[in-house]
């Protein structure tokens, strides 16, 4: 003990006579100069890592003199190609009429319905009821819209008709998604909301808050495939939550390993897809209700797509794999009820494995001088009428309907893939489980396809990472898919024998937006766009 003390004491000694030759402002200066350093360091490894040495390189040389005017220039020259598609904006109306038009108004609404383009059996997705708006199921619906057009379930005391419909069409949702099953737990609930997107935005904003509360999180990061929507990235960008996004893997679903090495101590959800949009294809979800469960994490499952499919596909024999809330780790599910389930545009399902992590959905304001306020999701008022419509959609064509509609989509779904597998030079990309059929070409510019297509009256999504375009199937093709397959093989072999992109085609702009590696610009296109043409 004495020998340490006094070796203690020496080097004690020995510091002291080394430090006396400097300034003591220096002594104290120097250790947060170092900090100051350290901190700068960290933030541009940080910067490399989320942006990339290529973008950051390419922001600087957009400060160069002349470059960023030069930039400007060019994008308003890809901006004004792809407006020259839509119509005039100067065309638009500004003010009231100074008269009213009265009765006079229906027929300037059917001169400007007459200016869409002819949507029936050729737009993938889009449009899921079969026939005309004035017809059928799409007759039915409208009626009862029409009927509750009036209504609002912010007034629970007035409209209790509408609250009823939303919980019952709610609780008929999760049955078909696990709410049945003993290994749910039984304590699913949710609430319906404006579409898929909000759907999204709700179960990320609630898992963050959720996780805030549970674990302390309060830098939180959520992992996803990068096939997953691009909802969750407006969800990250709105809610401040990191996304750490993994490649795919070579089957193009999620790389279950690539999620593994991503979670850390801020990781408050991944995110699984049942099917994603671009490949219609189903991730590995009970991998990730293992990975999720394994290291107590949320896990959310994107079923905008398939929530009214792949349980009725099941029920048909299809080889679906689970997907649902009898899935363990699964904490919550968003499933479009305005898409496969054939209801009024502007209604979609947020579902939750249990009421505790729902709560942190809701907000409470006890402050405002105008009352005591509770909103369950991000709007307050909302109609009632899209809620009618949608419990209208799903009474009237039960199990039986969907069973029917079901069986007929996922027919023409795999005669359509079939048929792309057999035209040469196509392929279709992965094994399609549902109705979203993807396909690109090692021959030809599938973009200088699309674009004949298009002449033709298609409008099918054009996708990236690979090249590719694909159709959602719907009850509109279950009758025109021979004649799709036909315009496919014709528009192949024109651009076989005339390569190169046609007049007004958009193939060049998708073409290089693909291969830009300043994908900032390519954002600054998208916004630029955007901004001109609302």
């Amino acid at each position: 003990m004495e020998a340490a003390a006094e070796l203690a004491l020496r080097l004690r000694a020995a510091a002291n006579d080394r430090l006396a030759r400097y300034e003591p402002l220096a002594l104290v200066a120097a250790p947060l100069l170092a900090l100051l350093v350290a901190r700068a360091l960290h933030a541009a490894a940080n910067a490399v890592a989320d942006r990339g040495l290529v973008a950051i390189a390419i922001a600087a040389v957009k400060l160069l003199p002349g470059v960023s005017g030069y930039i400007a220039a060019e994008k308003k020259k890809v901006v004004d190609k792809m407006q020259s598609g839509g119509g005039a904006k100067n065309d638009r109306r500004a003010e009231l009429p100074t008269i009213g038009l009265a009765e006079q108004v229906m027929e300037e609404l059917e001169t400007l319905k007459s200016k869409d383009v002819d949507w029936q059996g050729k737009c993938s997705g889009t449009v899921y009821i079969a026939g005309s708006e004035s017809e059928g199921h799409f007759e039915l619906i409208n009626k009862a819209y029409s009927m509750f057009s009036h209504t609002n379930p912010l007034h629970q005391d007035v409209f209790k008709s509408v609250a009823t419909m939303e919980a019952e069409v709610v609780a008929m949702t999760a049955a078909l998604l696990g709410s049945k099953e003993k290994s749910s737990g039984g304590q699913i609930c949710g609430n319906m909301t404006s579409g898929g997107t909000e759907s999204i935005l709700l179960a990320v904003k609630t898992t963050r808050d959720y996780m805030r509360s549970k674990k302390g999180i309060t830098k939180p990061e959520m992992i996803m495939a990068e096939s997953a929507h691009s909802a969750y990235d407006k969800a990250a960008e709105y809610f401040n939550i990191k996304v750490r996004r993994v490649p795919v893997n070579k089957e193009f679903l999620a790389d279950v390993k690539g999620f593994k090495r991503c979670i850390n101590g801020n990781t408050i959800m991944m995110i699984g897809s049942a099917p994603e949009f671009p490949h219609g294809l189903i991730d590995p979800i009970e991998e990730l209700g293992e990975l999720a469960s394994r290291y107590d994490i949320c896990l959310h499952v994107d079923l905008c797509l398939g929530g009214f499919v792949l349980p009725f596909a099941r029920k048909l024999g299809y080889p679906i794999p689970p997907f649902d809330f009898s899935v363990k780790g699964v904490t919550s599910i968003s499933s479009d009820v305005h898409k496969y389930g054939l209801a009024p545009k502007g209604t979609s399902i947020v579902l939750y494995g249990n009421h505790e992590i729902r709560k942190h959905q809701f907000v409470a304001v006890t402050e405002w001088t105008g009352g005591l306020y509770v909103s369950p999701t991000m709007a307050g008022s909302r109609p009632g009428g899209l809620i009618a419509g949608a419990w209208a959609a799903m009474m009237s064509l039960g199990l039986n309907g969907y069973l029917d509609s079901t069986s007929r989509i996922m027919e023409v779904s795999k005669k359509i893939q079939r048929g792309i597998g057999e035209i040469p030079g196509l392929f279709v990309i992965g094994k399609p489980d549902m109705t979203v059929v993807a396909f690109a070409s090692d021959v030809v510019d599938i973009f200088e396809v699309n674009d004949i297509l298009s002449s033709k009256g298609w409008h099918l999504n054009a996708l990236q990472r690979p090249n590719s375009l694909h159709i959602c199937v719907t009850l509109q093709h279950t009758t025109i898919y021979d004649q799709f397959l036909k315009d496919l093989q014709d528009s192949v072999n024109t651009v076989k024998a005339n390569p190169g992109p046609i007049s007004g085609g958009m193939a060049p702009i998708y073409g290089a937006a693909g291969k830009m590696p300043d994908r900032g610009t390519v954002r600054e296109l998208l916004v630029e766009f955007m901004d001109s043409s609302c």
